[in-house]
C-alpha cells in the first residue's frame, strides 16, 4: 500500500522559486510586509503570492500588489487536471486579463520541487482582443436583433432557450398556419429572413413539410409546439397583414393560367376619295 501524499502548503513553494529568482540575478526575501515573496534586481521589483489553490482571495491579493510593482505573479501548485481543457484555457485568460504572471510549482514523488512560468506578467491589449473576437461581437448584437420580446429569463440552467433562429421557424410556421402551402419566395415577400430557404430543408423541430417542389406546408407536430407561443403568432400574423394585407394562399399562388396576349389594333386606311 502506497504512503499517502504529504499535504503541501503554502511554504513548500517557496524555496524552488526563491531559487529560480536567485539564478536569474535577483535578491530574494521572504515575508516582507506582508508579501510572500519579493524580488529585486537594480530598480525592478517583483512580487509573488502563494496559495494552495488559485482563488478569488488570491487574484484580489495579487491585484492589490500590482499599486506597487508592474511584475505580480501568482504561484499554486500544478494542478491535476489536464492544462489543455476548456477550465485551463479560461483561468489563463483571466491571469492575462488581469495582467499577472503564473507560476506552477510539481512535488514529484522523488526529488525536490519543480517551478514553471507559466504566464509572465506583461499588459493585456483590449483593443487587439476586441478586434480578434469582432466576429463573434457581431454575432451577438446579429441574435439580438433576430430576436422580438424577451422569453429567456437570464442565468436558466437546462431550460429551452428562445433564439432569433427558432423565433424565424415560428414566424414561417405561423405563415403557413395561416395561408396554408407556400414557396420560400412568398415567405419571404410577408417578412421572413434571407435564412427561409435553409429552415424549410434543414427542419430541425420537424414543423415542415414539402407538399410539391419548391411548396411546404406545416406539420401537425408544428401546429402543436407554436401553439405555446401565441404572443408571436399574433405579432406575426399582425406583421404579415401589415405587409402585404390580410391576403389568402388562393391570391399568393401564381396563377396557371397564361397572360393574355394583348392585341395590336391595326389603324385602318380609310379609302381615297375620288376626284
Amino acid at each position: 500500500m502506497e504512503p499517502k501524499a504529504e499535504k503541501k502548503y503554502e511554504a513548500d513553494m517557496y524555496e524552488p522559486i526563491r531559487n529560480y529568482f536567485v539564478a536569474q540575478g535577483y535578491d530574494v526575501f521572504g515575508e516582507v510586509k506582508h508579501c510572500d515573496l519579493t524580488a529585486i534586481k537594480g530598480e525592478e521589483l517583483i512580487i509573488v503570492e502563494f496559495k494552495r489553490n488559485l482563488s478569488v482571495e488570491l487574484l484580489i491579493q495579487a491585484t492589490k500588489r500590482q499599486r506597487f510593482t508592474d511584475f505580480v505573479y501568482i504561484a499554486i501548485p500544478k494542478p491535476k487536471y489536464k492544462l489543455f481543457s476548456k477550465k485551463w484555457q479560461d483561468i489563463c485568460y483571466l491571469v492575462r486579463r488581469l495582467e499577472l504572471g503564473l507560476i506552477l510549482v510539481s512535488f514529484p514523488k522523488r526529488g525536490a520541487a519543480v517551478m514553471e512560468v507559466n504566464i509572465s506578467p506583461g499588459p493585456f491589449d483590449r483593443v487587439k482582443s476586441k478586434q480578434f473576437n469582432q466576429k463573434k461581437r457581431n454575432r451577438i448584437i446579429e441574435e439580438m436583433r433576430g430576436r422580438y420580446g424577451d422569453y429567456n429569463v437570464g442565468g436558466s440552467y437546462q431550460t429551452k432557450l428562445m433564439t432569433a433562429y427558432k423565433q424565424s421557424c415560428i414566424q414561417i410556421a405561423t405563415l403557413l398556419q395561416q395561408y396554408g402551402p407556400l414557396s420560400p419566395k412568398l415567405l419571404k415577400s410577408k417578412g421572413t429572413g434571407e435564412k427561409t430557404s435553409s429552415i424549410l430543408i434543414q427542419n430541425h423541430y420537424g414543423w415542415f413539410t414539402r407538399v410539391q417542389r419548391g411548396l411546404y406546408a406545416i406539420t401537425p407536430t408544428g401546429e402543436r409546439e407554436i401553439a405555446e407561443y401565441p404572443e408571436l403568432i399574433a405579432y406575426y400574423r399582425e406583421q404579415a397583414e401589415e405587409i402585404h394585407g390580410p391576403l389568402t394562399q388562393a391570391s399568393e399562388l401564381p396563377s396557371s393560367s397564361p397572360p393574355k396576349a394583348q392585341t395590336r389594333k391595326k389603324k385602318q386606311r380609310q379609302p381615297a376619295e375620288k376626284k
